[in-house]
C-alpha cells in the first residue's frame, strides 16, 4: 500500500509539473513522510510535507482541482488572496460546506496580485497536521527587485503528537505543554536582584492572576522544519558571492514565533505579506505565525551562512544554509535566553503590588492601553542580561548595535490608493479564561458571537486591545488592512497578518471592498480552534442607505 501511495504521489506531481497553464491538481491525503530521519504519517498535498510551491502569475485565471482522498472533510484556503468569497475556502462560509470525503472540489478565480503568499487546511486542526504549502506570484512585466537566486523558506512546527489531542491536553491543563516554569533558583536569583520584597509580591502577582510569565508558547517540544526539512537534514539554497539572493520567509507555523537572522549577512526587508515596501535593512526579524516577509542578501564570501530561527520561547530552531556547495555547514549560534512576560505584558506595569486575585486571562477590561508602546517589535540593547533572563514579550536578546524589524519601519512602496479617514472605529479587544483555555473577541467566543457587520465601500478603524499575556496574530480574509505605523496615509503599509503584542494596543485602516462573508481570526491555530474568531459579513448597501457614521 504504501508503495502504490508513493508511485501515486509520483504520477501526481509529474501532472502538476507538466500541467496546462492556470489548470493544477492537489490531493490531499495521509502518507508516510520523513522527519529529522524519522518516520511518520503526516497529512500532505500531492504526496509533499509542505505541500508544493505553487506558481502564478498576476492576472492568471486560476482552476485548482483539490481531492480529498481522506475520511474526514477537508478544505483549502488561499491566505491573502483577493479572491470571491465562495472561493476562499472556509467551511459554513459563503455556502461552502468544505470537501467531502472521496470528493473534489475546484477552486477557480483571477490573481489579482504579486507576491508571496501560502496556502492551508481551515478544516479543524488539519494544518498542524501537515495541509500548507507556498505560493508564488510573479508580477505583470517582472519583479522590480531582480535577484539571481530565488528561493522560497517555508518555516514550520512539525508533531508527531494528534493535533486533537493536543487541544485536549491544553483544554484539561493549559499549562501541559510548559516546560520551563520557574524554579527555586530562579526565586533565589531574583531575590538577589531585586530583593525579597519585590520578588515576593511578583511572584504573589503572578499566582494571582493563576498565570505564569514563562508560558510565552501554549504549545513546546516541535520539530522546527525549512522546507520540511529539520535543523539535521540542513536545507540548502546555493550562491555564487556577490550574487544577490532572496529569500521569501514564511511562517506557516501552527503555533510557533521565529526569530530569523542569518550571522553575517544584512537583510534588507523588500516585502511583507506580499506587498512591496520601501528597502529595510534589518539585522533580525520576528515572524508571527501566518506572515510572510521577503528579504534580500548579498553573501560577499564564498563560504556557508547559516539561516537561522529561533522559536520565540528557544524551545528549539529550525536551521537551513546558504553556501556555494551542496554539504557545506556555516557555524550554529547558541540559542539566546527564554524571555520572561512582566507585568507590562499584561497591561498592568506597575500594578504587580495591588490586590489582583481573582483576576483572570480577561486582564481589566475597559483599562486605557494607549500609552503602551505600538511597536510589532523592538531593538533590545541586551544590556545586563548577567542580571537575569530577558524581561518582557519584545526582548530577543538582540545585541547592541544590531537592528531588528518593527512594524514601524514599513511604508508601502506604492501610494494607498485609498487615504480616507474612517468613518468609525471598531474595537476588536482579543482576551479569554486560561483556566478553561477558552479565547475571545469583545468577550466571546465565535460560537456565541453574532458577526461584524460592515457596509461595502464603507472606511474603517479597528483597533486591537490585547487584554492577556500572549501575542495575537489577527488574520483577516479576503481583504487587506494598512497598518498605523506612523508613515505618511498614502505609505501605510498593506497587512493581512497584523501581529498584537500581549498587553498593548494596536490599529488599523480597512477599506470594505470584498462583499462577502470573511473569517477574522488569530492566526494561533489552538487560540482560533478554542473561540478567537468572527465573522465579518460586509454587505452592499440597498438604494438610499448610507454607511455608518463615526462611533457606530
Amino acid at each position: 500500500m504504501i508503495l502504490i501511495r508513493a508511485i501515486l504521489a509520483l504520477l501526481l506531481l509529474g501532472y502538476c509539473g507538466t500541467a496546462l497553464a492556470g489548470d493544477y491538481t492537489l490531493v490531499v491525503a495521509r502518507s508516510p513522510v520523513t522527519v529529522d530521519g524519522n518516520g511518520h504519517t503526516a497529512l500532505t498535498i500531492n504526496g509533499q510535507l509542505p505541500g508544493p510551491t505553487l506558481r502564478f502569475t498576476e492576472g492568471e485565471d486560476v482552476t485548482l482541482h483539490v481531492k480529498n482522498t481522506l475520511d474526514e472533510l477537508t478544505s483549502i484556503h488561499w491566505h491573502g488572496f483577493i479572491l470571491p468569497g465562495d472561493m476562499d475556502g472556509v467551511p459554513g462560509f459563503n455556502g461552502f460546506s468544505g470537501i467531502a470525503p472521496g470528493k473534489t472540489f475546484t477552486y477557480h478565480f483571477t490573481v489579482k496580485q504579486s507576491g508571496t503568499y501560502w496556502y492551508h487546511s481551515h478544516a479543524g486542526t488539519q494544518e498542524q497536521g501537515g495541509l500548507y504549502g507556498s505560493i508564488i506570484v510573479t508580477p505583470k512585466g517582472g519583479d522590480i527587485v531582480k535577484s539571481d537566486r530565488d528561493y522560497i523558506a517555508v518555516l514550520s512546527d512539525f508533531t508527531a503528537a494528534n493535533p486533537d489531542r493536543i487541544l485536549t491536553n491544553l483544554k484539561a491543563d493549559p499549562g501541559t505543554y510548559n516546560f520551563h516554569k520557574r524554579t527555586m533558583v530562579d526565586f533565589f536569583r531574583d531575590i538577589a536582584r531585586d530583593g525579597l520584597g519585590n520578588t515576593l509580591r511578583d511572584r504573589l502577582a503572578w499566582g494571582a492572576m493563576r498565570m505564569d510569565p514563562t508560558d510565552l508558547a501554549d504549545v513546546s517540544g516541535y520539530t522546527f522544519l525549512i522546507n520540511g526539512k529539520s535543523a539535521d537534514d540542513n536545507w540548502t539554497g546555493l550562491f555564487k558571492a556577490g550574487e544577490k539572493v532572496r529569500l521569501r520567509l514564511v511562517n506557516a507555523s501552527s503555533m510557533t514565533y521565529f526569530d530569523v537572522r542569518i550571522p553575517g549577512l544584512k537583510m534588507i526587508v523588500i516585502q511583507a505579506d506580499g506587498r512591496n515596501v520601501m528597502p529595510v535593512p534589518v539585522d533580525e526579524l520576528r515572524i508571527a505565525v501566518a506572515e510572510t516577509y521577503d528579504v534580500i542578501v548579498v553573501p560577499a564570501q564564498e563560504k556557508a551562512y547559516t539561516i537561522m530561527a529561533e522559536s520565540m520561547d528557544r524551545s528549539g530552531y529550525a536551521r537551513g544554509t546558504l553556501a556555494p556547495h551542496d554539504g557545506m555547514t556555516g557555524e550554529i549560534p547558541p540559542l539566546r535566553p527564554r524571555t520572561l512576560l512582566t507585568m507590562a505584558d499584561m497591561g498592568m506595569e506597575g500594578m504587580a503590588g495591588m490586590s489582583i486575585a481573582g483576576a483572570d486571562m480577561g486582564g481589566m477590561p475597559g483599562m486605557d492601553m494607549s500609552h503602551m508602546d505600538h511597536m510589532g517589535h523592538t531593538t533590545m540593547s541586551g544590556d545586563a542580561k548577567d542580571e537575569g533572563p530577558p524581561r518582557g514579550w519584545v526582548d530577543a536578546s538582540t545585541p547592541a548595535g544590531l537592528r531588528a524589524l518593527s512594524y514601524a519601519d514599513l511604508k508601502s512602496l506604492t501610494p494607498q490608493k485609498d487615504t480616507r479617514a474612517p468613518s468609525r472605529e471598531i474595537i476588536v479587544r482579543l482576551g479569554g479564561t486560561m483556566e478553561r483555555y477558552i479565547w475571545t473577541i469583545n468577550g466571546k467566543s465565535y460560537a456565541d458571537a453574532e458577526p461584524i457587520q460592515l457596509s461595502y465601500g464603507e472606511r474603517v478603524k479597528l483597533t486591537f486591545v490585547n487584554e492577556t499575556m500572549m501575542a495575537h496574530p489577527m488574520h483577516l480574509h479576503g481583504m487587506f488592512v494598512q497598518l498605523l505605523n506612523g508613515q505618511p496615509a498614502e505609505r501605510l503599509p498593506d497587512k493581512h497578518v497584523v501581529n498584537v503584542p500581549p498587553g498593548q494596543s494596536y490599529s488599523v485602516l480597512l477599506t470594505a471592498d470584498a462583499p462577502g462573508e470573511w473569517a477574522f481570526h488569530c492566526h494561533l491555530l489552538y487560540h482560533m480552534e478554542s473561540g478567537m474568531m468572527r465573522k465579518v459579513v460586509v454587505a452592499r448597501l440597498a438604494a438610499g442607505v448610507t454607511a455608518p457614521k463615526a462611533g457606530g
